[in-house]
């Protein structure tokens, strides 16, 4: 039976994340900072939680993130920049994930196919950036990115089956994006859970790296 693992499980995606990976057979470990108090800007809370968990996970998916923090909203101008908003956006949607990988690398199988993947966001792209604001958020993403592919090509001189990607999963109908969906056509967490999956089903070494959204295209980084 192969193991998955899903951090932020107690939210909208992973939390469908968690359910579509346990229907398809797969071993669960769900785990949560509502739950089980993974903190992602605290890297010793997360090297504790993963450290007692029983591997190799055969799929790891980092589902977590936040467009407000303490009550900073995505600026709509530079003179809304705030360091600290943008330093504590650094720490949960860049800084975090990248040290789930570094400490859930041990629990990644070498002589088999792995998978691991960060939500990422659209908006991080620079490439496909041409509307300006939401600094933090973006640069937060477009640093998750560059994080991930920096791994992922270390990871594979060790482990050569392993796929270390970013996906964005599109725009989902959560409390997360419930001001700012704006018009834009949204899905359930459920059908994003499938869709991403779907594409990291179709993953393979030499996708490694990438940034992909939620029908298996490239993102301009």
């Amino acid at each position: 039976m192969e193991r998955a693992l899903v951090i932020g499980a107690s939210g909208a995606i992973g939390g469908a994340l968690a359910r579509a990976l346990e229907a398809r057979g797969h071993q669960v470990t769900a785990l949560s900072r509502s739950g089980d108090g993974l903190d992602l800007t605290d890297e010793a809370s997360i090297a504790a939680a993963l450290a007692g968990l029983k591997g190799p996970f055969h799929r790891v998916i980092v589902a977590t993130g936040a467009l407000e923090l303490n009550g900073h909203r995505p600026e709509k101008t530079l003179r809304a920049l705030d360091p600290h908003a943008l330093a504590e956006q650094f720490a949960l949607n860049a800084t975090g994930p990248a040290l789930v990988l570094k400490h859930v690398l041990p629990h990644l199988p070498r002589d088999v196919p792995a998978r691991f993947a960060a939500l990422s966001a659209r908006v991080g792209s620079i490439g496909d950036n041409r509307l300006g604001g939401w600094y933090s958020y973006r640069a937060a993403k477009a640093a998750l990115n560059q994080l991930i592919h920096t791994a992922a090509i270390e990871i594979a001189r060790t482990h050569p089956q392993a796929v270390i990607c970013c996906l964005h999963p599109g725009t989902v109908a959560t409390p997360l994006t419930a001001a700012y969906a704006g018009g834009h056509p949204t899905v359930t967490p459920e059908v994003a859970a499938q869709n991403l999956l779907a594409v990291l089903d179709r993953m393979t070494p030499a996708n490694s790296g990438g940034f992909f959204d939620w029908k298996g295209d490239p993102i301009p980084w």
